[in-house]
């Protein structure tokens, strides 16, 4: 008998819900098919990397379901940084880093990746980003969270909140701003879009240590 369908947002909800105040949350590390990249979110390249993601996602699902254990695949995450002091809004979009995530069963393997990517390639090979898709795994570990609700455009209001929390708390971030996009902006009203705001963050004292 096969095994039932494996939902990561279901098995793992800390994961995949949070609260409309900050919260600490702790995380293992963890697999996700990524693909890094540069520039503006509304250009070209953002644009092919997010379905070449998918594509190579929908493969490993396929292999998967025949092979292993079908699931369902994931929502798309965003990892954003600057090389810069300054704040990352104040930055030209031009200049954004970005790493897109999805987030990939424990049973899935670099051998399996590499299968679906090279399948997914011969059949789509006008999609370049798909040859730089590959597994990894992020190790988050302890982070602050808190869900916005509205647009993307709006998101400085919600961090704002995430951040007073760290100051008070006495936490400073330890790595990328990371987003787990709950809805599909290409579905849902702009000011009902849910959007996980994380940041993995350490104690202000350690840094002295």
């Amino acid at each position: 008998m096969p095994l039932p369908k494996l939902d990561l947002a279901k098995s793992d909800k800390t994961y995949y819900t949070a609260g409309n105040t900050p919260e600490l949350v702790q995380f293992d590390p963890l697999p996700y098919l990524s693909f890094e990249g540069q520039g503006a979110p509304e250009s070209s390249l953002f644009e092919n990397a997010t379905e070449a993601l998918y594509t190579v996602a929908y493969g490993v699902k396929g292999y998967c379901k025949a092979e292993i254990q079908d699931f369902t695949v994931p929502k798309l995450e965003g990892q954003w940084w600057v090389n810069s002091d300054r704040y990352g809004l104040e930055v030209p979009k031009e200049e954004w880093h970005w790493k897109l995530l999805i987030r990939m069963p424990a049973f899935v393997t670099p051998e399996i990746v590499d299968s679906a990517r090279d399948k997914a390639f011969s059949k789509k090979n006008h999609l370049e980003p798909i040859q730089q898709v590959v597994l990894e795994t992020i190790h988050e570990g302890l982070c602050v969270q808190i869900m916005h609700i509205g647009p993307y455009s709006t998101e400085p209001d919600t961090l704002a909140k995430m951040y007073a929390y760290m100051k008070q708390h006495h936490y400073v971030q330890d790595g990328h701003h990371h987003e787990v996009y709950l809805s599909d902006p290409r579905k849902a009203a702009s000011s009902s879009m849910k959007t996980i705001l994380r940041a993995p963050v350490r104690q202000e004292h350690s840094l002295d240590q």
